[in-house]
């Protein structure tokens, strides 16, 4: 089975619209997400990136390029009142339902449980603005999702969780990752959510 990379963050806008653009994709094409948690504050530490460093008139139009976004997909985005928030929770969070999930499908309802969290977690921040910083919050939203929220945290806690998050935030860095969503096809890198149909293409060759 082919598989896409995609790596993302919670705070990052366009990655809420990539953790649903991406999955339509990939099903189309029998290919699996590889649901890359990257923790982009630690990210652009090593690039010299900052997310804030941007003119009052780019960020009103990029606001309202989401808006455009959300009338296209369908998404009910909005603009939360925490932004940008901490995530290090919400992405480890995202690890632990990978590690809770024990199968012997070679690694589909690991997937599944991992696709189920983030996108939870991405309906709350950017949809009902709740505060996906705060562990209880985050516990509430992964038991709506079909999880034991508090028992997830508690993974997510745990220096594995830690250890995986920052392997692979340093294994984005060394791929070459600047920013957020990036998805990979093999080697090939794409950023943004507008390269979708890039990845789109590249799954349509054969291997």
């Amino acid at each position: 089975m082919r598989s896409v990379d995609f790596y993302f963050d919670f705070s990052s806008t366009n990655s809420y619209f990539a953790a649903f653009m991406l999955p339509e994709i990939c099903a189309r094409y029998d290919a699996r997400v590889n649901w890359m948690p990257t923790h982009s504050a630690a990210l652009f530490r090593g690039t010299g990136f900052d997310v804030m460093a941007m003119t009052p008139r780019k960020a009103r139009y990029l606001w309202r390029d989401h808006a455009r976004y959300a009338e296209l997909t369908g998404l009910p985005f909005k603009r939360p009142s925490r932004f940008p928030i901490k995530t290090s929770s919400a992405l480890r969070a995202v690890l632990a339902a990978g590690h809770a999930t024990k199968s012997d499908d070679g690694g589909a309802a690991s997937d599944r449980s991992q696709r189920a969290i983030a996108q939870a977690i991405m309906r709350a921040y950017w949809e009902r603005d709740e505060d996906i910083s705060d562990r209880g919050v985050l516990a509430a939203v992964a038991s709506g999702a079909g999880s034991d929220g508090a028992a997830l945290m508690q993974i997510a806690d745990a220096t594995a969780a830690r250890d995986a998050l920052a392997a692979i935030t340093e294994q984005a860095a060394a791929r070459g990752v600047f920013g957020l969503p990036t998805f990979f096809v093999g080697d090939e890198m794409f950023w943004g959510k507008d390269r979708l149909d890039f990845v789109e293409r590249s799954l349509k060759r054969p291997e």
